[in-house]
């Protein structure tokens, strides 16, 4: 399977008329008809929504600025030149509206990831709505029902490994517990305006290293040689990157919380990363895990947590007299990202300190359990879909059952179906799989999540309830991999 380039593959016959693509899929007599995002079910399904009825509204100005990751200083993209972007932090059942304004050379949108909300908002261009050209502003409108941390970012090319991502908040006011303090920390992996920007990155790639015969000893350019985790089933990734960040900064200059001793705090963890998983621990600390991509867990403690690309874990840590690293091990890779934590007097540790921590105890899937109020109801599936994840580094053809994406044939499930979703790596790498518009049960009992890590030789099953009306993407969260073509489309019946 040759690499295919997937905007060129969009841009010609198939997607020529823009939203045309979604009226012309299945309008054959003898092929099914699927609901579009114009559907009046979609609406239907927005307004049976539990909503506060209250409406928060924010604008996003995408530009190319300048930022200081803290000494290193680059030209990127961003939301309204600030790195992350910024919060926005809503209640359970607010309607948020969003203004996306275009300042940028490039088409683009926005993905509100892990939110189940209407599929016209989704942001997957050429499949929910027309990319939003250069100069244009495009507003998304949608309630935010379901509490938990999520985030937001583009879903147009390789942006995601700019700098165009941001938290995304939404309260529960009836959630127990009560902490000192909440912090968001965002993970990232960066490249962008450090000798390369991501679409060079991908040019690269796309090579594969059979275009790399004959370059023994030579400059492998922003290509990875030899990352290896064993957390991760082997090879841990693609890219090179000069920079790991928390919050936008280096590890050299790295941002610093400060609270109280014996204050409970609460960690809201991110990784708004392309292509790395990140090993995260507390210096001198144990965290308790409470939350997976936004929804709740029985509470188990833990050394350290591994998390890929696009998942969410939330943390509660009652904090000792100190100064303290907060460190993101960029798994495989040899490097590290950190923040401080400051509750006293103190200098902090050497930046190149190792935590033992890090060798330390680390909960996998297999740990944790969802929350009563979030635990699925046993049922059987009515439909399975199984999805082989393929390719290799050899021709960077990364597919799903052997072939790369398709919009035209989507995967089909009915509304009020208890759909299942087998992914069964097929690969030598690790993949986050993530299911836009729904959260589902990972392996019968498992957390309830939208992004799920799969190891090479992996087989993890995905469980949910069809109660979400429109197409949807399914794909791998590594930016390269899903832009090569790891990527389809669940698509419900009309």
């Amino acid at each position: 399977m040759p690499p295919i380039d997937r905007r060129a593959f969009l841009r010609t016959g198939l997607a020529a008329s823009g939203m045309g693509l979604l009226a012309a899929c299945g309008s054959s007599p003898t092929e099914p008809r699927w609901v579009q995002p114009t559907d009046a079910r979609v609406t239907a399904a927005e307004a049976a929504r539990r909503t506060t009825g209250r409406t928060r509204t924010f604008t996003l100005n995408s530009i190319s600025s300048r930022i200081d990751l803290g000494g290193p200083t680059v030209t990127t993209w961003t939301y309204d030149g600030v790195l992350p972007g910024r919060e926005i932090r809503v209640r359970a059942g607010d309607v948020i509206e969003a203004r996306l304004v275009n300042h940028l050379p490039a088409d683009t949108t926005v993905h509100w990831h892990g939110l189940a909300l209407r599929n016209d908002m989704d942001g997957s261009p050429d499949l929910t709505q027309s990319a939003v050209k250069p100069g244009q502003t495009f507003s998304y409108r949608f309630v935010a029902e379901n509490p938990g941390t999520y985030w937001f970012h583009p879903h147009t090319g390789v942006q995601l490994d700019r700098g165009l991502y941001a938290p995304l908040i939404v309260e529960d006011p009836s959630e127990p517990g009560a902490y000192d303090d909440e912090w968001t920390v965002v993970l990232d992996d960066w490249i962008d305006g450090a000798g390369n920007t991501p679409d060079q990155v991908l040019a690269m790639l796309r090579k594969g290293m059979g275009g790399m015969s004959g370059m023994d000893g030579m400059d492998m350019g922003p290509m990875l040689m030899g990352a290896n985790s064993d957390l991760l089933g082997g090879d841990a990734g693609d890219v090179k990157y000069p920079h790991y960040l928390i919050n936008g900064r280096v590890a050299a200059a790295p941002v610093t919380f400060r609270t109280r001793p014996r204050h409970r705090v609460r960690i809201r963890l991110i990784n708004a990363g392309s292509d790395t998983a990140f090993r995260v621990a507390l210096g001198g600390h144990r965290m308790r895990v409470t939350h997976t991509d936004g929804f709740p867990v029985v509470p188990m403690d833990t050394d350290a947590l591994l998390i890929g690309m696009g998942e969410r874990y939330d943390v509660v840590v009652t904090l000792n007299d100190g100064v303290f690293p907060l460190t993101a091990f960029a798994e495989g890779k040899g490097s590290t990202a950190r923040a401080l934590i400051r509750t006293g007097s103190g200098d902090p540790p050497s930046a190149s300190a190792r935590l033992r921590q890090l060798a330390g105890k680390i909960l996998g899937y297999a740990d944790l359990r969802p929350a009563d109020q979030v635990r699925l109801a046993p049922k059987k599936p009515d439909v399975e879909h199984r999805l082989d994840l393929t390719g290799s580094m050899t021709h960077y053809n990364w597919g799903i059952n052997g072939r790369p994406y398709d919009p035209g044939r989507p995967l089909p499930v009915r509304s009020g179906q208890r759909v299942r979703v087998t992914f069964r790596n097929r690969t030598t790498m690790w993949h986050p799989m993530h299911i836009h518009g729904h959260t589902f049960q990972i392996n019968g009992n498992g957390p309830r999540k939208d992004t799920v890590i799969v190891l090479p030789n992996q087989t993890v099953t995905c469980d949910f309830d069809a109660d979400n009306p429109g197409r949807w993407m399914s794909h791998c969260h590594n930016a390269y991999h899903l832009e090569a073509g790891m990527m389809t489309v669940l698509g419900y019946r009309a």
